[in-house]
């Protein structure tokens, strides 16, 4: 009786941990562009949080925004993600990029590079450039 009785406390323990998830914290910004022309409205805008520490190694996703653009730029962003996945002594960064019908327009070259400790400025601003 005492097995099933703890049982079904381990079982309600887990349950209450699953209706609280992991507290997640974010970042807020912007892209931007320097070029004085207007998107069309099939313009996507994809911006992506990576753990770019690995150079031999693809970049690792915490968290990415994509969808159809409304408005010009400046275009923002919100990204989330659980500060339990960040790693000491790891880089982390963000990047964008803006394509029409699966065409790529504008791109980061830049590296916009973030902490992840509570303390980068926000909102983030990140310029994407033309590619030729």
């Amino acid at each position: 009786m005492k097995k099933l009785s703890l049982l079904g406390l381990v079982v309600l323990l887990s349950a209450c941990q699953s209706m609280h998830p992991a507290p997640k914290a974010s970042l807020d910004g912007e892209v931007f562009y320097l070029q004085r022309i207007a998107l069309p409205p099939t313009a996507t805008l994809s911006v992506t949080l990576q753990d770019v520490s690995l150079m031999d190694a693809p970049a690792v996703v915490l968290d990415e925004q994509k969808g159809q653009i409304k408005g010009q730029v400046p275009l923002p962003f919100h990204l989330n993600y659980d500060p339990a996945q960040v790693k000491p002594g790891h880089r982390y960064a963000v990047s964008a990029r803006i394509e029409v019908d699966g065409k790529l327009l504008f791109i980061t070259t830049e590296h916009n590079a973030v902490q992840l400790d509570g303390k980068d400025p926000q909102p983030l601003k990140i310029r994407v450039d033309a590619v030729r």
